[in-house]
């Protein structure tokens, strides 16, 4: 199902067009005929003012008939081309930022209809590495995004220590346990963990933390009086499929696996990808909450595959951007 705003301009487009339609196929030629009649009528001999009054269309009539051209485009582009997101949070650093404007392709993973999105074309399905835009599957019409990680099929087995994945690709779903399928997991290419330039900062007044580069933290002065904790961050290069990029660790802190999803038959930090499903998490892997917590993401609640950052400002989440930062408008990688 599509959210609030869609549905608004699906029935403000729909309702627009049919005036449109209505002004130009029937309203507009009536009083074309009447004005014809009225000139009749007085041999021609009338004052030109008087006949475009005649032919004078009604106010709200013509402004919801001049609205339809633009919203169509919108509603063309928005629905099946491209759709615009920001992000809020900080689980995609360092790749998506607080405060980075995004496009997302909306005809990606198949042309869909703007009310059910339901798949209308077959254009592709999310690949390992993707960047992807997703409705959360608690049914909350959500939009979160995160990067794909397990496709349908495969094993997952997140090792919470080292903070690693091992996937092994196509375990059949008919058989939990994999037994008799002893294949070998993806390389995944990790490198050394490096320090990284950002600090992640726990404030007593936020739900949330705030993420500074060094620099930043340094300008901020953060006194005790409003930082909780404050954690160093180490940088690391993993590979999925074709795609190399770059995770967040925060140091000296372990995710807890006894709040992640438990799926039947299977040891905590291990998940069997169910068929037309998938297994998305963010890149700032302890500040995350992802398919580790809810669980799988239907492929129907894909919204679009994100292509292209075209703006990104400085800021924290829930505050006014400071700053732009135009070294980050390009595509996502």
């Amino acid at each position: 199902m599509a959210g609030t705003f869609a549905i608004i301009l699906t029935f403000a487009t729909l309702i627009t067009g049919i005036f449109w339609g209505l002004e130009k196929f029937k309203w507009k030629p009536a009083r074309q005929r009447k004005v014809e009649e009225v000139r009749q009528q007085c041999n021609g001999d009338i004052d030109g003012s008087i006949l475009a009054e005649v032919g004078k269309p009604k106010g709200w009539v013509e402004g919801l008939a001049s609205f339809f051209p633009v919203l169509f485009v919108v509603f063309i582009i928005r629905s099946f081309i491209y759709e615009p997101f920001q992000i809020p949070s900080g689980s995609m650093m360092q790749t998506l930022l607080i405060g980075d404007f995004i496009a997302v392709e909306k005809y990606a993973y198949g042309i869909r209809d703007p009310l059910m999105n339901n798949v209308l074309i077959e254009t592709g399905k999310p690949q390992r590495g993707d960047v992807a835009v997703f409705k959360h599957p608690n049914g909350s019409q959500m939009d979160l995004i995160k990067r794909v990680v397990g496709l349908p099929g495969d094993k997952i087995v997140y090792l919470v220590k080292e903070k690693q994945l091992l996937i092994y690709p196509a375990c059949q779903t008919n058989d939990q346990n994999c037994t008799g399928q002893q294949l070998e997991p993806l390389d995944l290419h990790y490198s050394e963990p490096e320090a990284s330039q950002w600090k992640e900062v726990h404030n007593r007044f936020k739900p949330n933390p705030n993420f500074y580069t060094l620099t930043q933290y340094k300008q901020e002065n953060i006194t005790d009086s409003e930082s909780i904790a404050t954690f160093d961050m180490n940088i690391q290069q993993e590979t999925l499929g074709k795609v190399t990029h770059t995770i967040l660790l925060t140091q000296n802190t372990q995710e807890d696996p006894s709040y992640f999803y438990h799926q039947n038959n299977q040891p905590l930090a291990t998940w069997v990808v169910p068929e037309g499903n998938y297994f998305m998490m963010g890149d700032n892997r302890d500040n995350s909450g992802d398919s580790r917590y809810f669980g799988f993401v239907p492929e129907k609640n894909f919204v679009g595959r994100a292509s292209v950052i075209w703006i990104s400002f400085e800021k924290q989440p829930d505050e006014w951007p400071t700053g732009v930062r135009f070294n980050r408008i390009g595509r996502i990688h």
